[in-house]
C-alpha cells in the first residue's frame, strides 16, 4: 500500500471480519509518516552446507546474463598474450608506413556476443578470422577513425585535413587495408606461439556487424580493445574471441603454467633460424693503432705534417675492436700487397688493452 511523502509500508494483512474504515486507514498512514511505526527490516539468511561461519562471508551480486567464464588469472594471461602482440603489430606497422604507430592494449574483458555487437558503429571494418588449431571464428574489427588515415598514408597524404567518409570502403580500400590486416595475423600468430603455433587466416569482411552472426547472441566471448595512434590520428581496434573457440587451451592459459612454459621450453627451429640469421649479419671491425691525448690548444695547432707522438711503440700489438669493444690483440703487415692483420690472441678480462 503506498503512503504520503513518498514512504512505502509493507502489506498490511487482515481478515475478512476486520476491515479498516477510512478513518482507521489514514490514522496508519498518519502514523507512518510520524515515523510512529517503523518498517520491518527482514534480516538477510545464508544457507551453506559446507560452512558454518558465515558471519565474514562476502556476497556479491552475480548477473547470469553474463556469467563470468573465464577466470581472472586466464584474463591476465591474455591480456598479457595481447601486450606482446601490440607491441610486434605497431613494429611491424611503423616499418610499413614509414612512421611511428603506437598500439596498447586498452581494456580486456568478458561479455556477451550481443553487447559487443551493440558498441560497435556501422560502417566499420569487420573482418573474421580462423585459426588452423582451432574451432570457430574470431573478429577483427578496426574503427574507421584510424582506418581512413592509414589508408591516407599509404597513398601519399598527411592526414592533416582527412575527412572520414560514413560509408563502407570501397574494393580499393579494402584491398588496401589486407596489408595492413595481412601484419596483424603474423604478429597475432607470433604471440599466441607461446600457447600453441597456429596460423591465422582471413575469411570474410563485412561493413555492417549486425549482419556478421558467429555465435548466439548470449555467448560469452572475450574483448581485447586496443588504441591506434597514428600521427595527429587515433582509433580503437576490438579482437572478439569467442570462449568456445579457445576453451581448448584454456588451460595453458593460466598464469604460472604459461609463463613457466615460455621461460623453460625453447623450439629448435626458432633457435636455427636465428642463428642462420646471426651469421650473415654484418659488423664492423676497426683496428686501434694508438691511443693518446692532447690539449685543446694544441689540437687547433695542428697542421699537415704535423706529427703526434704516443708511448705505443712501433712493434706492439695493436687492438682489434668488434662493434666497438676490443676482441683481439694483433699485428700489422701485409698480405698479397694489401695491409692486412694477423690476429695473434684473443683479450681476456685480465689483459690491460690500453
Amino acid at each position: 500500500m503506498g503512503s504520503r511523502g513518498g514512504w512505502r509500508t509493507g502489506p498490511i494483512v487482515v481478515g475478512m471480519a476486520d476491515i479498516l474504515d477510512q478513518s482507521e486507514v489514514d490514522a496508519l498512514l498518519a502514523a507512518v509518516d510520524a515515523g510512529a511505526i517503523e518498517e520491518e527490516q527482514q534480516e538477510a539468511r545464508i544457507f551453506s552446507r559446507t560452512r558454518r561461519d558465515v558471519e565474514g562471508l562476502e556476497v556479491l551480486p552475480y548477473d547470469f546474463k553474463r556469467p563470468e567464464r573465464v577466470s581472472k588469472d586466464q584474463m591476465r594471461a591474455l591480456q598479457t598474450l595481447h601486450e606482446t602482440f601490440a607491441r610486434n603489430f605497431g613494429a611491424s606497422l611503423s616499418g610499413f608506413l614509414r612512421t611511428i604507430v603506437e598500439v596498447k592494449v586498452a581494456t580486456c574483458e568478458q561479455m556477451t556476443y550481443s553487447e559487443f555487437i551493440s558498441g560497435l558503429p556501422n560502417p566499420t571494418s569487420f573482418n573474421l578470422i580462423q585459426s588452423d588449431k582451432l574451432e570457430g571464428e574470431m573478429c577483427l574489427e578496426i574503427s574507421p577513425l584510424i582506418i581512413y588515415p592509414i589508408i591516407d598514408r599509404l597513398l601519399g597524404g598527411t592526414s592533416q585535413e582527412l575527412f572520414i567518409p560514413q560509408r563502407p570502403m570501397t574494393l580499393i580500400e579494402t584491398r588496401l587495408i589486407s596489408n595492413i590486416t595481412t601484419r596483424g595475423l603474423t604478429a597475432l600468430s607470433e604471440a599466441w606461439a607461446g600457447v600453441k603455433q597456429m596460423s591465422f587466416t582471413i575469411l570474410a569482411t563485412e561493413s555492417n556487424p549486425q549482419l556478421v552472426q558467429i555465435v548466439p547472441p548470449n555467448e560469452v566471448v572475450v574483448i581485447v580493445g586496443f588504441e591506434l595512434k597514428l600521427a595527429n590520428r587515433a582509433g580503437t581496434m576490438n579482437l572478439c574471441i569467442p570462449y568456445n573457440v579457445i576453451e581448448p587451451v584454456m588451460d595453458q592459459l593460466n598464469a604460472q603454467n604459461w609463463f613457466s612454459a615460455s621461460k623453460s621450453q625453447r623450439s629448435p627451429e626458432v633457435e636455427a633460424l636465428i642463428g642462420k640469421g646471426l651469421n650473415v649479419a654484418p659488423i664492423g671491425l676497426t683496428a686501434e693503432l694508438a691511443r693518446t691525448s692532447i690539449t685543446l690548444r694544441d689540437l687547433v695547432q695542428l697542421e699537415i705534417g704535423d706529427m703526434i707522438e704516443t708511448e705505443k711503440g712501433a712493434s706492439d700489438p695493436i687492438v682489434v675492436c668488434v662493434e666497438g669493444e676490443p676482441k683481439f690483440f694483433a699485428t700489422v703487415g701485409q698480405f698479397k700487397g694489401k695491409k692486412a692483420l694477423r690476429i695473434t690472441k684473443v683479450i681476456s678480462a685480465g689483459d690491460r688493452v690500453n
